[in-house]
């Protein structure tokens, strides 16, 4: 799977330079601020691709002395790099953009300039589709965070070649800078998503309720001759799921007794996800809180 991951960092790469040379060549064609601010969007692309190949490398190195729990957790810090380099784009667009509220540009070549801003997004939505399918399933923030930032690329590139289309047949420039303002606008909110559920992964965010009600079903259809679990934790660090809780058992249970039921458990959970990292705790029965869940 890390070898798959890497192919798909080192492709956005690729996809992402050919995608901006377009979108920049669509700029230099017509002069719009509004495809500026396209291929703007596509240079933070190219740097977000090298930052996700950087991490994506780290992240599939094993565990060592110094990260006994592996190197997964540095993916969430290249989805920060993302979210902050998204807001700087956007920032720089809507300096451009204000300029031209006040000394519209007029278009040269704009059918030329459009159709190759338009081959740039095609290119951009397959890439991002691949990306996102591609990243949840190996479990990757950083190429789950390129692919959402790709699919907010090609919803704005969309949104720019309708509307510039529209200012070429009304003959209204101001709808260029305007244009761009709304692109911007589109890539903070982009950010701030990327930077939210990035910084969740840093802060140990718990897995969703969903898969925290499967986990504690799975631990009492799996946990027979035990009497109770207890204080179950969850959380997420790139690819892996950390689960750890307490298991009561009979005070007069032996030590294997014990560690078949946990070995029993823990092949349960890796059964559901593969990339489980599990943590029990044996206790006596006069440990027993009854909150937890009752495998009696």
């Amino acid at each position: 799977m890390a070898s798959q991951s890497l192919k798909l960092a080192i492709g956005s790469l690729v996809v992402g330079t050919i995608v901006l040379g377009l979108k920049y060549l669509a700029y230099w064609i017509t002069g719009s601020v509004a495809l500026y601010s396209d291929a703007v969007e596509s240079i933070v692309n190219v740097v977000t691709a090298v930052v996700a190949l950087v991490a994506v490398r780290i992240a599939a190195k094993p565990a060592d002395a110094n990260h006994p729990f592996g190197h997964h957790k540095v993916e969430y810090f290249s989805a920060v790099i993302e979210g902050v380099m998204i807001v700087v784009a956007a920032l720089l667009i809507i300096h451009e953009a204000y300029g031209n509220f006040f000394d519209p540009r007029a278009f040269s070549a704009p059918v030329e300039g459009l159709a190759v801003n338009a081959l740039a997004s095609a290119i951009n939505a397959v890439w991002c589709w691949l990306l996102i399918t591609r990243g949840k399933r190996l479990r990757s923030p950083a190429l789950a965070a390129d692919g959402r930032h790709l699919l907010t690329d090609v919803v704005s590139s969309g949104g720019v070649v309708v509307g510039l289309g529209l200012a070429v047949m009304l003959q209204l420039p101001i709808l260029d800078p305007a244009l761009a303002v709304l692109v911007a606008v589109n890539i903070l909110w982009s950010g701030w998503q990327v930077l939210k559920e990035s910084t969740s992964g840093l802060m140990d965010e718990a897995v969703p309720d969903a898969t925290l009600a499967r986990i504690r079903l799975i631990i009492s259809q799996h946990a027979g001759g035990a009497l109770e679990a207890h204080d179950v934790r969850t959380r997420h660090a790139g690819k892996l799921t950390f689960i750890e809780f307490h298991l009561v058992v009979p005070g007069e249970m032996s030590v294997n007794q014990a560690h078949e039921i946990c070995d029993r458990i823990e092949a349960a959970l890796r059964e559901d996800d593969e990339h489980s990292w599990i943590t029990i705790h044996v206790e006596p029965e006069n440990k027993a809180k009854h909150s937890g869940v009752v495998v009696l």
